[in-house]
């Protein structure tokens, strides 16, 4: 009897020993680390890849150095009854209800022969060719759908040469300075060939309000 209350005891301490050592290690010790390593290695990735106003080109709608968004999160250029603005590139469409506020991530859920979905593509077809001013045949895929977060700020090439002109126009600026900015701006597959090239509209959009 107390050979088996004492085994009991030892098993109890035991189990209190190692959920405390775990505990310690896995809740306090390892996420330190981890988080140590991430602020020392990658500092501005580990901090949300935060973007900012440069001091020299601060505005009335963007306090000088203030943050105005995230390079992993894509964002509304848009006036506010919700009209694109020609002087910045668009994004995809986001199916989030709220347009980028991140408020409804996801995707539409609407399978590739919904109706509805068709319906969705042609109308954002014909928008984006009037928008642009070219043919609806030059518009790209990832113009007229969503991405699976609904948040994505990338954009294909293909579709930032599309707005190049619009862009150009509407800042007075040569189209040559768009395009080359536009190429600063494209990132190559991960890895050099895992994914596509792409284009991050934000940054894009903010170096833009450099340029002028």
């Amino acid at each position: 009897m107390n050979s088996t209350l004492r085994r009991t005891g030892l098993i109890l301490l035991a189990s209190v020993v190692m959920m405390a050592a775990f505990t310690l290690v896995l809740g306090v010790v390892y996420p330190l680390v981890i988080t140590g390593i991430g602020q020392v290695a990658f500092p501005w990735q580990s901090n949300g890849s935060l973007l900012q106003k440069p001091a020299a080109e601060g505005d009335a709608g963007s306090k000088a150095g203030s943050t105005v968004g995230s390079a992993l999160l894509g964002q509304s250029f848009s006036d506010a009854k919700g009209h694109p603005l020609r002087q910045y590139f668009q994004p995809r469409p986001s199916a989030d209800s709220a347009g980028y506020a991140g408020t409804d991530s996801g995707g539409s859920n609407l399978g590739p022969e919904s109706t509805e979905l068709i319906s969705q593509i042609k109308e954002r077809k014909a928008q984006v060719a009037a928008f642009n001013g070219v043919p609806e045949s030059e518009v790209p895929v990832d113009a007229v759908t969503a991405s699976g977060s609904g948040l994505d700020p990338d954009i294909s090439p293909a579709y930032a040469q599309v707005q190049v002109a619009r862009v150009a126009r509407a800042r007075g600026l040569p189209a040559a300075a768009v395009e080359a900015l536009v190429a600063e701006y494209t990132n190559g597959p991960d890895l050099g060939y895992l994914g596509q090239s792409t284009v991050d509209v934000v940054e894009l959009n903010l170096a833009l309000d450099e340029l002028r």
